[in-house]
């Protein structure tokens, strides 16, 4: 034993000695080698890539198995505390408000340089105006061209689509990593063009988010393998919420976002998930803010500081209402000239060949336009052009009256100096705000025309901002004491209240309510801010008017059935058997190999319907003898078939794919004996049917909550044809 221990040592030595060696041979070797490539250059080119093509690591496989076996704990501790959609939904509302804030850092900064130029030029009013127009035409232009030219799709808002793409139409163009990139570069060149063509990033940012929400789903799938169209549906719809959530800081409000803008049904088991993601989303959007310093800690994004004790007297609660009434009318007006301006658009003939034609140039022609009318040696004066969106909103939802500024030199110093801009030398507050009214509603009208990624929301929301402002304006002037002699009146909170309510009388919902409450923070005017956003949607739906977005799909044409039922209610009690499409290709389950080559051949589609044997001819004559005749008379007599079978309308015994037919064909071949179809392919029953006495608005309400585009409409059985979401 002492000596097998002591021959193992020296083998053990003499082993060590020859590693020593090799790797004092090896060195010697390099360093050999690196002499020879610099006297022999080409001579020595091809022994280096050779020998450096591949570095010797010691114990390979033993840390692979480490790596593998790490990742395996990691994985399985990771999927002890949650299920993998539920990191899918983190990563969700993160990557979403990392986006969203850092757009908002970009374009913060771009518009400061624009008004630090703007602000050098003083005195040369011939230099400030070509930089006030020039400035935001290239930046349009900018926009549409590198949106249009790397996805077409990337223009306008997204959110119409989106609402189609939920209710299960397939729309794969909306959701490509390319639209993703063209509608993020497109939105920060359209948000810095400034307050002058009046848009803003909810809608587009909605439609990121869904991108985003797509691309992790095809992630989750490719890793858990579930059912893609279920849980894709449930994700698109959490991305709804998200987006809002990220924009504004307001997950609540970004939840009923999801509810009621992007589909016409809501399934319960989104509702915690969304929560979850939008909370997500909107925590990482405010904690970013402190981390760059803009806010000291996690607050609302336009936090106000009204007054608790008393916010609004009791009385007042009939002006809220009475700006409600304003906020509808309005809204009315609005809404009928975005949809007329858009048919218009479309349906001339020059113009829509022009925009589609010269779509960098109309961009650039129009935000011209509208910045020469908004320049402020010009009209510009009359609105506050010089403010920015935020500094808009900001600026209307102060505490302070306007008309009281310019009487008290302590009001001056207190007041913000955005408000300042409302109030000119020589010009009241009331003519700034009513040239911002009549003037910006037109502009707002002229801008939605623009082809390029933008939203509509935020300008809607500033735009009621400054009518309750206006109206709170005209009541404290009235009464200097206020109503009751008790209390002042605020005219902020009557913009709080007209953002909501005219945001929510334009998209026909109350999630702009909750969201106005949760950007400012001011849970105090909640029963106001209701009451008016109940008054102006009752008022703005009269005559069964489509909200925005509604219209954008009426004027698209999308099928999304809510619109066609705002536009015509009588569509809700119609029988589907109006719009039934007859089954373009219908396999019997004796069906030979001849038939369903022929079939396959002339159609595209994936599954077809499989129906019992249909009496009233010989079958065997079909099929047996059909082969013999002349290539015309086989057609015609094939098409003869199809007649029959459609108007005796056999019994539907389920579906067969197409990957099983093709497999039929090759069985066939191969065999000498002719086999039907019921013997060789899985005939699928049809887990769902559609009656022919079933209304538009059931069969809408069904194909939303199974998500299928094609369902087969069958009367007793016998199979009457097909319903679409184009139908």
């Amino acid at each position: 034993m002492l000596c097998n221990g002591f021959d193992i040592a020296l083998v053990y030595l003499q082993v060590m000695e020859n590693v020593c060696i090799s790797y004092m041979s090896a060195d010697e070797n390099k360093q050999q080698a690196m002499q020879n490539v610099h006297s022999h250059p080409e001579a020595t080119q091809e022994k280096l890539i050779i020998s450096n093509e591949c570095q010797w690591k010691p114990w390979k496989p033993a840390r692979s198995q480490i790596r593998a076996g790490c990742v395996r704990r990691a994985r399985r501790a990771m999927l002890s505390l949650a299920q993998l959609e539920w990191y899918c939904y983190i990563a969700l509302g993160v990557l979403t408000a990392l986006m969203s804030f850092i757009m908002d850092l970009t374009v913060a900064k771009v518009l400061r340089a624009h008004q630090w130029l703007y602000s050098r030029l003083e005195g040369n009013a011939l230099l400030q105006f070509l930089c006030w127009t020039l400035y935001p035409a290239c930046m349009c232009a900018l926009s549409a061209s590198f949106s249009h030219s790397t996805c077409p799709q990337s223009a306008g808002s997204g959110l119409p689509e989106m609402r189609t793409i939920i209710s299960g139409v397939q729309m794969p163009d909306y959701l490509s990593l390319s639209n993703l990139f063209a509608k993020f570069v497109g939105m920060i060149c359209t948000l810095s063009a400034g307050s002058t063509v009046f848009l803003g990033k909810v809608g587009p940012f909605v439609h990121l988010s869904h991108m985003v929400g797509a691309y992790l789903h095809r992630m989750y799938v490719s890793a858990s393998g579930q059912n893609k169209r279920r849980t894709q549906g449930e994700m698109l719809v959490v991305a709804s919420g998200v987006g809002v959530a990220s924009c504004f800081g307001a997950p609540i409000s970004g939840v009923l976002f999801s509810i009621e803008v992007t589909g016409s049904h809501y399934s319960v088991r989104d509702y915690c998930p969304c929560f979850f993601a939008t909370v997500c989303g909107a925590l990482t959007f405010r904690l970013l803010a402190v981390c760059s310093g803009e806010h000291e800690t996690v607050q609302a994004l336009f936090k106000t500081r009204f007054p608790n004790e008393l916010p609004y007297q009791l009385p007042e609660l009939l002006m809220f209402a009475l700006l409600g009434l304003l906020c509808g009318a309005v809204s009315c007006v609005y809404l009928f000239s975005h949809r007329w301006i858009l048919r218009f658009v479309k349906t001339n003939k020059f113009l829509s060949r022009f925009i589609a034609t010269e779509t960098t140039l109309y961009s650039a022609v129009l935000a011209f336009l509208l910045a020469l009318v908004t320049f402020p040696h010009f009209a510009g004066c009359y609105m506050a052009s010089k403010l920015t969106m935020k500094q808009l909103l900001f600026s209307l939802l102060e505490n302070i009256q306007w008309n009281s500024i310019s009487h008290n030199a302590t009001v001056i110093q207190e007041s913000h100096h955005f408000s300042q801009e409302w109030s000119p030398p020589g010009i009241s507050v009331y003519q700034t705000l009513g040239c911002f009214i009549l003037i910006k509603i037109w502009l707002l009208v002229l801008a939605c025309t623009l082809p390029l990624p933008a939203g509509y929301f935020m300008p809607v929301f500033v735009f009621g901002a400054a009518l309750g402002r206006f109206q709170g304006e005209v009541l404290a002037y009235l009464f200097p004491d206020g109503i009751s002699s008790v209390n002042v009146i605020n005219p902020g909170g009557y913009a709080l209240v007209g953002a909501g309510a005219f945001a929510g009388a334009v998209t026909h919902t109350l999630s702009p309510a909750l969201c106005a409450l949760e950007m400012t923070g001011q849970s105090t005017h909640l029963i106001p801010i209701l009451i008016a956003t109940l008054i102006s949607n009752a008022l703005s739906r009269l005559r069964n008017q489509p909200s925005f977005y509604d219209g954008i799909s009426l004027v698209k044409k999308l099928p999304h059935l809510p619109s066609l039922l705002r536009a015509c209610p009588k569509l809700s009690s119609i029988q589907i058997r109006q719009f039934v499409v007859p089954v373009g290709s219908v396999l019997q389950r004796g069906e030979r190999a001849l038939a369903v080559q022929h079939i396959l051949e002339s159609s595209m589609e994936t599954d077809f319907p499989v129906v019992d044997t249909l009496g009233g001819f010989d079958k065997s004559f079909t099929h047996n003898h059909l082969c013999h005749f002349p290539a015309t008379l086989r057609h015609s007599a094939h098409g003869t078939l199809q007649m029959k079978r459609r108007t005796e309308s056999p019994t539907l015994l389920g579906t067969v794919t197409r990957a099983h037919l093709q497999a039929f064909l090759l069985e066939d071949q191969n065999q000498v004996s002719c086999r039907c179809l019921e013997d060789t392919c899985p005939i699928q029953p049809v887990r769902l049917q559609l009656s022919t006495e079933m209304t538009v608005k059931q069969t809408h309400c069904i194909m939303s909550v199974v998500r299928e585009h094609r369902l087969f409409v069958t009367e007793k059985g016998k199979l009457r044809g097909v319903i679409t979401w184009s139908e």
